[in-house]
């Protein structure tokens, strides 16, 4: 399997997810800025979008958008229990959180990285992004993960969503056991895998 990635991007989560499966598979930087390839290949050749990321499987089926790419991950590696089984309660209960942070969150973060976008919209997406994240801390009372004691795809997610957070300064120092899930999910080796390739692509960028 080849994974397009974006350093600090949200494929950062399909990344993690990867490490956390122990599935083999390639990392492919796919520069949001440049969209050149490694080899020169213009991405837009592999994703006539543009975005990350992509997982390419080794039959050349492509699959895009994060929240489907890690169910996809953590299918293929049922013994996890990185996601619930099929038509179960739990099941739905993760789609519900990958829906939330697709939606809620990461679109929500949209207004922060453009760079056209007033600061007044800023702001706005800012007490928006807050108050979304003040209810999942909320939601977290008495859980290590979304899930419970179980880390799963939706905890990968909102970690990248978090990194976003830091980013973009946005103000959840109140927020306690977000911050907590936060520190925990970062001390994960399959995590810390990840975020050391990511940042090692990311200082060969920078010094090209």
């Amino acid at each position: 399997m080849k994974l397009y990635f974006s350093p600090g991007a949200c494929s950062l989560s399909p990344h993690i997810v990867l490490h956390e499966a122990g599935l083999a598979h390639e990392a492919i930087p796919a520069p949001t800025k440049t969209h050149k390839l490694p080899d020169g290949t213009d991405y837009y050749s592999i994703n006539p979008l543009g975005y990350v990321p992509l997982l390419e499987l080794d039959d050349g089926t492509r699959l895009r958008e994060a929240a489907v790419i890690v169910q996809y991950i953590a299918d293929l590696a049922p013994q996890k229990n990185l996601i619930p089984a099929h038509g179960t309660m739990a099941r739905y209960r993760m789609l519900e959180w990958l829906n939330f942070i697709a939606t809620e969150l990461h679109k929500g973060f949209g207004p922060l990285f453009n760079p056209n976008a007033p600061e007044e919209f800023k702001q706005a997406a800012k007490l928006k992004l807050k108050s979304r994240l003040t209810w999942l801390d909320s939601q977290l009372e008495g859980r290590d993960y979304l899930a419970g004691d179980s880390f799963s795809v939706a905890d990968a997610y909102l970690f990248t969503m978090l990194t976003w957070a830091q980013r973009m300064a946005l103000d959840i120092n109140g927020l306690e056991r977000v911050n907590g899930f936060f520190s925990r999910t970062a001390a994960r080796p399959a995590v810390k895998a990840a975020l050391a390739m990511e940042q090692q692509q990311q200082q060969q960028q920078q010094q090209q």
